[in-house]
């Protein structure tokens, strides 16, 4: 087996590294500093991502846009509040910042079809964002009683697994309800003037 990089770095941690999809990079986000690209064809660091007041990286993920670019996404803390940072994978600069939770971030996924993000706390609750402008689609509260731990899309983007430090396991539906179906409010105001006219 070849070593490819080596990153001789013994002051600091590993906290999460990710592989483009097309194989040209490697991002490595340590638990102080910045974070590091690597071009793995040349073997060569051709980015190092700065934090900003105070930011404290945790998770990277990289992900493909419906046009076949690419997008870096790196999750961070800052204060009180969690957020996602978006990168050009071009010119490595930033293109978006969003407070997204006011708990601490512990896991992070984007869905294969790169319209997704989802985030688990610390405090059990799972939310999904669309990618592109980084709004709240949904958010389960408590999901599980204690720390998310990991969380997987399913290859078709229509559901999300999580994981937590309580044992437990959970899929949510990442789909919007259909408002040309018959929502579960409906149903059951149905069934209750059923009942009352009954009695």
């Amino acid at each position: 087996m070849e070593t490819v990089i080596e990153e001789p770095d013994a002051e600091t941690s590993v906290k999460d590294l990710s592989f483009s999809s097309d194989e040209m990079f490697l991002v490595v986000n340590r638990s102080s500093g910045p974070s590091r690209v690597w071009d793995l064809k040349s073997s060569e660091a051709v980015a190092n991502l700065p934090r900003e007041q105070g930011e404290i990286f945790g998770f990277c993920r990289f992900s493909t846009k419906s046009d076949n670019s690419q997008i870096l996404f790196v999750t961070a803390m800052q204060g009180d509040y969690g957020k996602i940072i978006s990168w050009n994978t071009t010119s490595w600069t930033r293109i978006g910042s969003k407070k997204v939770t006011r708990d601490a971030i512990s896991a992070f996924s984007v869905s294969p079809d790169g319209t997704l993000l989802a985030i688990g706390t610390i405090e059990g609750s799972i939310s999904v964002l669309g990618s592109r402008d980084m709004r709240v689609v949904l958010t389960v509260k408590k999901a599980h009683l204690g720390i998310v731990t990991t969380l997987a899309f399913s290859q078709d983007s229509r559901a999300l697994l999580s994981t937590s430090f309580d044992s437990t396991a959970r899929v949510t539906s990442t789909e919007s309800p259909k408002s040309d179906g018959i929502s579960l409010w409906s149903m059951v105001l149905a069934i209750i003037l059923g009942i009352l006219v009954y009695y």
